[in-house]
């Protein structure tokens, strides 16, 4: 990762310095395919990683075209370069699917796939982004995302009100 910042240069109140929490100040190193398909094919219980493979690129698929803006490039930046085409190549959604839905529609590009079967494929792909990537990155995508996402990325659901 290149340094946003020259050690020899002095700061100055004319540039202000990102806070610790901004995406730029992550040093997290770029995920490789196979450290990302391990997990996954470890989350998933997956025979092969072609299998945790192939439902990795359905399910980063779908997802891509409901992150946009800053939350989808600093995805993209902490994932390995496939993933992150896989995320940066799709067109934005016109209407955010809840999570259910977009459960549904997972499963009618798993070819056998069932809602039940879906919901695992989704969440054994979408839980290892936290650690993965990064607490951080997770909670920019969910901002962007209806409420019940959480769940499928392994963490509580935070609401708010009664």
């Amino acid at each position: 990762m290149i340094p946003t910042t020259s050690p020899y240069s002095a700061a100055t109140p004319s540039s202000p310095t990102p806070s610790p929490t901004h995406p730029r100040n992550d040093t997290r190193r770029r995920l490789t395919w196979d450290e990302l398909m391990d997990a996954v094919r470890d989350a998933g219980q997956y025979a092969t990683t072609a299998e945790a493979a192939r439902v990795t690129r359905i399910v980063l698929s779908a997802l891509g075209g409901h992150v946009t803006g800053e939350a989808r490039v600093d995805l993209a930046r902490h994932l390995p370069e496939e993933a992150a085409r896989l995320i940066s190549s799709q067109v934005p959604v016109t209407r955010p699917l809840t999570a259910a839905e977009f459960v549904d529609a997972v499963a009618t590009r798993i070819e056998g796939a069932t809602p039940a079967t879906a919901r695992w494929d989704v969440s054994s792909v979408l839980s290892t982004l936290p650690h993965m990537v990064g607490a951080p990155s997770v909670a920019r995508v969910l901002a962007q995302l209806p409420p019940g996402y959480a769940l499928l990325f392994g963490l509580p659901e935070l609401t708010s009100g009664p």
